[in-house]
């Protein structure tokens, strides 16, 4: 059962816990500040959740529109989710990887038959804790499989995390600046971001133009990555994530993937699809890559596969990458991998899917959400564009021409937006936005997938508010 939000509340004294003071002097004295994000000087600190909202100390529900950077897709203290994670607790919370437990297994045969099915080829899932781990060790399964080739193609404004290989292969140098050389960064290519794209093309005309810029770099052997004589490239895969999330929720052309992976199969370039973000129904399918009709050969996983719980990610490749005489055991290891805890969750959540029309309904929200946002624009200058593909959706926020970024607004807004104080009809409300984009002006929403049509309204409202706060300071 769950425990009441307000009933959680009012079983504290202020002797019984320290207050919000004393804990930031202890996190300005003992905590490092490389692990958070710290982007504001003071970090709000909340106590509860459930459902949509985070609640602060003083039981102010905060909307929130960003759900753990898309990890919580089911919703806080989802009590089906939960309710897995307690039976596992106490029946097997623990074991060594080099030993195997039931979920691990029904697991990987949901995700590889459910990617059989999809993407036409037989595969098999390899599984660690966190998305930046299954990108190294997706890394891996593509430097092997390929003889060692090092080097990867990438997109501008493509995030991938950021540990080191993974950070050779995200685009934003500021992530690598203070570690060395990185010799192995991926080349990075443009994605069609077509609102900042060249005027007088059509969004498929941008997309085709992108492609065609991109198999120039095979025309000769004087571009650098390919060798005619031996049909060889330099480079062995495509990471790419289907649409760009730190980069700004950016949707690609439908066409552009298409056209995209012919240029990659005639040149022998494996493409690796990074769902991280994107995946678990964020988009309405539990792939966002089954929108625009290619098949990966690898596919990197985590977040909400758990719901945010126990972490874990994963990677599922084709048999050929994958199979244990070209990737035998031991060709990896993290502790945690593959952990009965992580596991359970998520068999859990991949049954929970199995049995509604998740698509269906995310889909419908996310069109009345983006016809709210739509609204928004017509009524707010400093909007530029909003787009979205379900309930990942996107506003860019603008100076006064609705064009120019403008990350101050940006900023202003999330820091307005915790202050808890705004109305919606006798209600006290806070609003938890996350910012995103190339130039970090826009806004990019990832509701609770179980939010309601009400909230997504209370979002409208509170968002009404914020924009219009905006526009007269």
């Amino acid at each position: 059962m769950k425990t009441n939000v307000a009933e959680a509340f009012s079983g504290r004294t202020e002797t019984s816990v320290r207050s919000e003071e004393e804990l930031r002097a202890l996190e300005e004295a003992y905590c490092s500040h490389g692990d958070t994000v710290h982007y504001t000087d003071k970090p709000k600190f909340f106590e509860g959740c459930e459902g949509s909202f985070v609640y602060d100390r003083t039981g102010t529900p905060f909307l929130d529109l960003q759900m753990w950077y898309s990890a919580v897709n089911f919703g806080y203290r989802n009590e089906r989710l939960n309710a897995a994670a307690h039976r596992q607790l106490d029946v097997l919370p623990q074991v060594a990887s080099q030993y195997l437990h039931r979920e691990k297994v029904e697991l990987a045969a949901m995700i590889a038959r459910d990617a059989e099915s999809k993407f036409g080829y037989k595969g098999r899932v390899h599984f660690n804790v966190g998305g930046s781990q299954a990108v190294e060790d997706s890394l891996k399964l593509v430097r092997n499989y390929t003889g060692g080739k090092s080097l990867m193609f990438a997109f501008e404004g493509g995030y991938h995390g950021r540990t080191l290989g993974a950070s050779a292969i995200t685009s934003s140098y500021r992530y690598r600046r203070r570690y060395g050389h990185f010799g192995d960064r991926a080349q990075f290519v443009e994605f069609p971001y077509y609102f900042r794209g060249p005027k007088g093309m059509s969004k498929e005309e941008y997309g085709h133009y992108c492609v065609q810029k991109f198999a120039r770099l095979f025309e000769s052997e004087y571009n650098g990555v390919w060798d005619p004589k031996a049909g060889k490239s330099e480079y062995a895969a495509f990471y790419i994530e289907p649409i760009q999330g730190t980069g700004g929720y950016v949707i690609p052309p439908m066409n552009f993937f298409v056209e995209l992976k012919k240029v990659l199969d005639d040149h022998g370039i494996l493409l690796v699809v990074d769902e991280i973000q994107m995946g678990v129904y964020r988009t309405g399918k539990l792939w966002s890559i089954e929108h625009f009709g290619v098949s990966p050969d690898a596919l990197v996983f985590g977040k909400a596969i758990t719901n945010g719980l126990n972490p874990l990610s994963g990677v599922w490749a084709r048999e050929e990458l994958i199979n244990p005489t070209i990737f035998p055991p031991g060709s990896t290891h993290s502790t945690f991998a593959s952990n009965p805890m992580g596991t359970a969750v998520a068999l859990e959540t991949m049954k929970m899917l199995e049995e509604e029309d998740f698509g269906a309904a995310i889909m419908e929200k996310g069109a009345h959400f983006l016809d709210g946002l739509k609204q928004l624009q017509k009524r707010h200058a400093i909007v530029g564009e909003v787009d979205g593909l379900g309930l990942a959706l996107r506003m860019e926020i603008c100076k006064e021409d609705s064009y120019t970024p403008c990350k101050a607004t940006m900023d202003w807004m999330c820091d307005e937006g915790m202050k808890g104080d705004l109305q919606v009809g006798s209600k006290t409300y806070g609003l938890v936005l996350d910012v995103g984009g190339y130039h970090k002006n826009v806004i990019t929403f990832a509701p609770n997938l179980l939010i309601t049509r009400e909230e997504i309204d209370l979002a409208l409202a509170l968002l009404d508010q914020l924009l219009t706060r905006a526009a007269r300071r």
